[in-house]
């Protein structure tokens, strides 16, 4: 089982990443292989400040040996510079009577008030610097090593904007010009959609607003069979579509045409099996992104998600204090007008992780060279089926 976990705080000193079960073999190095992901996240227009502070790098703490994984427990550190501002207000030692005053307004949208009612803090900063999408850092470290698995097996991930502040921006999948979307402020291959889209990010900065949007993580390579149709936990959509949904701020999920299936007639919804001189079965069409019965169909596997907009607002709304039980203005906590861009990158990290899963689970998790070679003669024997 490929499997990681996260800790550290928004402000704290680090964020600490352990992500397990990663084959022996693998060549990774953190400049090369992780730190471009964590650029990319921190890229897209509408970021705030702390993106200019942080300029995320990873260390690697335990499990690469020379280059290479070593079968143990990957440990990665990326440190907060920011943490340096916040030394008296996150200390882990007591005594220190922080330089801010307790945080007790809730933000509409935010985790802080049911956060602060289900563990029972009343200084809601307990609760945002563990909830605050800063913690995204740590999954896109880890979801990077897994990208660097698949690529090693010739399964390739891209992340893009489809759909942004209500215009869309999706004109088709372009895996020639992967280079332009790292190029793009949005990510995005539409420069047309790109340019009103800014326009309207830049009003809503002005009009102390936030926005929203929809993003794809898209997948070629994928080998057919990934997942099962025999148990519900282990069908891949629904694996992928949980992943999608720990992310912070998602509020839904679709694979493939996803929502819009359900407005269509089935003969315009199913994808036809047909061969071809290539290969003895394919799809005529790829509307189920790749996916059916729980299962990759060796199409490309597409999942979509769509984020809500950031929940601090420069105008905020109206809250309750937790401790006066007043009436007040939500606090505001420096942020983003958007993050969509940012967010395409985390979706396609999160269904990295997943899908690295279901490949080690397929095909073996010890080496890289096992994997390989038992991968290898899967699509031989796909091929002659």
């Amino acid at each position: 089982m490929l499997r990681f976990f996260t800790a550290g705080e928004s402000h704290g000193p680090a964020l600490t990443v352990i992500l397990d079960g990663v084959p022996a073999g693998l060549p990774l190095m953190a400049a090369d292989h992780i730190d471009p992901w964590l650029r990319r996240r921190q890229s897209g227009y509408g970021r705030g400040q702390r993106m200019i502070i942080e300029q995320d790098r990873a260390t690697i703490k335990g499990g690469v040996r020379a280059g290479r994984t070593t079968g143990s427990p990957l440990a990665l550190e990326i440190p907060n510079k920011d943490w340096q501002n916040w030394l008296d207000v996150m200390a882990p030692e007591p005594g220190n009577e922080p330089r801010k005053r307790a945080l007790t307004e809730p933000r509409p949208g935010h985790a802080d008030l049911t956060g602060g009612i289900k563990y029972g803090h009343k200084d809601l900063r307990d609760v945002l610097e563990r909830a605050s999408a800063r913690e995204t850092a740590g999954r896109v470290a880890a979801g990077a090593v897994a990208l660097r698995l698949l690529e090693e097996l010739g399964i390739e991930g891209s992340a893009r904007v489809v759909s942004m502040a209500g215009i869309e921006c999706d004109g088709g999948m372009q895996w020639d010009r992967l280079h332009d979307l790292d190029a793009s402020p949005l990510r995005t291959f539409d420069q047309d959609a790109e340019d009103r889209i800014i326009d309207r990010v830049a009003q809503a900065k002005e009009d102390g607003d936030t926005i929203g949007g929809v993003v794809e993580a898209r997948f070629r390579g994928v080998p057919v069979g990934l997942g099962t149709y025999a148990q519900w936990d282990r069908k891949l959509d629904g694996r992928l579509a949980q992943a999608v949904m720990s992310i912070q701020a998602m509020k839904g999920c679709e694979i493939g045409d996803g929502w819009r299936a359900a407005t269509l007639p089935g003969s315009a919804v199913h994808d036809a099996i047909v061969g071809s001189k290539d290969a003895r079965y394919q799809r005529a069409s790829n509307r189920s992104g790749g996916l059916e019965g729980g299962m990759t169909n060796g199409e490309e596997l597409v999942v979509r998600a769509a984020m809500k907009p950031i929940a601090t607002l420069m105008q905020p709304l109206q809250t309750v204090d937790v401790v006066t039980h007043q009436p007040v203005a939500a606090s505001r906590e420096r942020s983003d007008v958007t993050a969509v861009p940012a967010a395409s990158i985390v979706v396609l990290s999160m269904c990295a992780v997943v899908l690295a899963d279901a490949v080690l689970d397929k095909f073996g998790a010890d080496t890289v060279r096992e994997v390989s070679s038992a991968l290898a003669a899967h699509r031989e024997y796909t091929a002659a089926y």
